[in-house]
């Protein structure tokens, strides 16, 4: 059995001549929450829609929970959930009835609309009209919509897109619940690398189509090397002594050097002391998601 809940395998697609997404092995486990990372136009919406089936893929390219998703569709999609751009929301009906309708359509009993409206802090709103919710309101009726069929596999795109902090932050803490008390895979893409940093167990860096990095959000991190930033008083005189092979960067009174140790930090500050330098600050410091986004992106 797999552990995988999302496999590609060398999954390639073209829109006419322009290729979108090309030779994507994504690793999604089971039970994971997976940051599906790029800049707008990387191809993750092209790659979500394919998940779903609303685009085609080659056969055995895709496959969810070990099955490929061509030879079985409708039980693939059984076990899915997803919010791909705005959620589809009838404005004049209210949360509850928008809920109803979904369970109407699904076959499914209505007495789910309480828990859902419960589960995405939504009770207080429930006969409120849809249409008169903020965004980060219909994102969590969005959500709840997806969540009616309560699917094992949740895929959600740029669903903290355009809102306010509050709005994501209850998306966020939401995500979060849904997988660890909820036991609900799920796959996020985003452009917001702080976000993805802060609720990803897992990480997939996507560029003009290409996976440029696929791991634990541990790994990604185990790519930044942490280095040393001190601010001195006489910058010329530290970039004699230090010497220009070990700086990094300088930028106005601060050089950013590699780190080796502590040890080496303490060497290094009683060295510019005793060459007559005031240090104002020293200490480590690591790349956030960002730059090493831009570290990793710019090597494409």
């Amino acid at each position: 059995m797999s552990n995988l809940a999302i496999e590609t395998v060398g999954l390639t697609y073209n829109f006419g001549t322009q290729t979108v997404v090309k030779n994507l092995s994504l690793q999604v486990p089971k039970g994971s929450i997976y940051g599906f990372l790029g800049p707008n136009g990387a191809g993750k919406t092209t790659t979500i829609k394919i998940l779903l089936n609303l685009l085609k893929s080659p056969s055995d390219q895709v496959f969810i929970f070990g099955r490929d998703i061509n030879t079985n569709r409708i039980a693939s999609l059984k076990r899915m959930g997803a919010l791909v751009e705005q959620p589809a929301i009838y404005g004049h009906l209210s949360g509850k009835e928008n809920l109803v309708n979904r369970c109407l359509l699904l076959g499914i009993k209505k007495n789910k609309v309480a828990e859902m409206l419960s589960l995405v802090g939504l009770t207080d709103a429930a006969n409120k009209k849809a249409g008169k919710y903020s965004l980060g309101m219909k994102q969590r009726l969005g959500i709840a919509l997806a969540l009616v069929s309560d699917p094992e596999l949740l895929l959600l795109d740029e669903p903290t897109n355009g809102l306010d902090p509050n709005g994501i932050i209850e998306i966020r803490n939401l995500m979060i619940e849904l997988a660890t008390k909820h036991q609900k895979t799920i796959l996020v893409s985003s452009h917001l690398l702080a976000e993805i940093e802060r609720t990803a167990t897992h990480v997939g860096i996507i560029n003009k189509g290409e996976l440029l990095f696929q791991g634990t959000i541990n790994e990604l991190h185990d790519l930044s090397k942490p280095t040393v930033k001190v601010e001195v008083d006489d910058i010329e005189k530290t970039i004699a002594l230090l010497g220009p092979t070990e700086i990094l960067q300088q930028k106005g009174s601060t050089v950013t050097i590699p780190f080796q140790s502590r040890e080496d930090m303490a060497n290094l500050n009683t060295l510019l002391v005793q060459n007559g330098i005031k240090v104002y600050t020293i200490g480590t410091e690591r790349k956030d998601l960002e730059n090493l986004f831009l570290d990793i992106t710019s090597k494409n």
